[in-house]
């Protein structure tokens, strides 16, 4: 669980980055040095995307979802851990993304191009590019490219060659060092800018320091049970134990709580540290919960 104070903030955190993302004008231009396009508009299907195909199914809470004048899709998230499992999560992603869109009555051969962006503070191959690309290719035949129209991004802050442009390299070096802007880039100054205005915005503070509040309390309460019950087993062992299962439980509790929010799992294992494979196991013990 993070213990940032609400001014230190950045960018780069998760709960900062949804929130300046919703600024239409930083979203697009973003977009655009990513990918290095021209984009007219953005637009959001819902102030927060959140697909579910079935009463049933797990759902999917992006942090930017976002289509433009052209109707292309994006899917932006932030990553400063790595879970390990980004690969999958973008197969996971770009799957949820295309059926919600045949779900919603448009034929398969009218998909719409889809980007699936992670942009991530460490280096997610060990290759040292700034951009890896992945598009479905012929194993034969290299130069036959599948035309799905289905792209996944993978940015690097960490970077050291160079495969893309000087201002790709000041946004991920920006994003990265939390530094002042260069004054004559004007994305880089917006952001801070909307940064800075964030910052003040008492409802989005009080939103965040409520959500800290309650991590805090949950994690004291499992502390408190574990001791309780570990008294209670009058042996080191049996302290111990008990200790590791009331702290087990108490995050069960959290994740239960933090799932019928709307929070995802990623985002809970970036907010609490606890694991995606414990998260999952507490849906798979409780799945009436979500």
């Amino acid at each position: 669980m993070t213990d940032k104070k609400w001014e230190e903030l950045q960018i780069k955190d998760d709960f900062m980055f949804g929130i300046i993302m919703r600024n239409p004008e930083i979203c697009r231009m973003v977009l655009e040095r990513i990918l290095e396009i021209q984009i007219e508009r953005v637009e959001y299907p819902e102030e927060q995307k959140s697909i579910r195909l079935l009463k049933d199914a797990k759902s999917v809470r992006l942090d930017v979802y976002v289509k433009d004048n052209r109707e292309t899709v994006y899917n932006v998230e932030i990553q400063t851990t790595n879970p390990g499992n980004l690969e999958k999560r973008s197969r996971y992603y770009q799957g949820m993304i295309d059926l919600n869109l045949i779900s919603q009555g448009e034929s398969y051969t009218k998909l719409n191009q889809c980007y699936i962006i992670f942009i991530c503070t460490f280096d997610p191959f060990g290759e040292g590019w700034y951009r890896y690309t992945f598009e479905s290719r012929c194993r034969e035949n290299k130069e036959l490219v599948l035309q799905d129209e289905a792209t996944r991004i993978f940015l690097n802050t960490k970077g050291t060659r160079d495969d893309v442009s000087g201002h790709v390299k000041r946004f991920l070096h920006f994003l990265d060092s939390a530094s002042d802007p260069d004054p004559g880039d004007d994305l880089l100054v917006k952001i801070n800018q909307e940064l800075e205005n964030v910052r003040k915005n008492q409802e989005w503070r009080r939103e965040y320091m409520t959500l800290l509040m309650e991590l805090k309390e949950r994690e004291e309460r499992g502390k408190a049970e574990g001791r309780k019950e570990g008294r209670k087993e009058g042996r080191k062992e049996g302290r111990k134990e008990g200790r590791k299962e009331g702290r087990k439980e108490e995050r069960k509790e959290l994740v239960r709580t933090m799932r019928k929010n709307g929070i995802s799992p990623e985002q809970i294992a970036k907010l609490t540290g606890i694991s995606l494979e414990e998260i999952r196991s507490a849906e798979i013990d409780d799945p009436d919960a979500f």
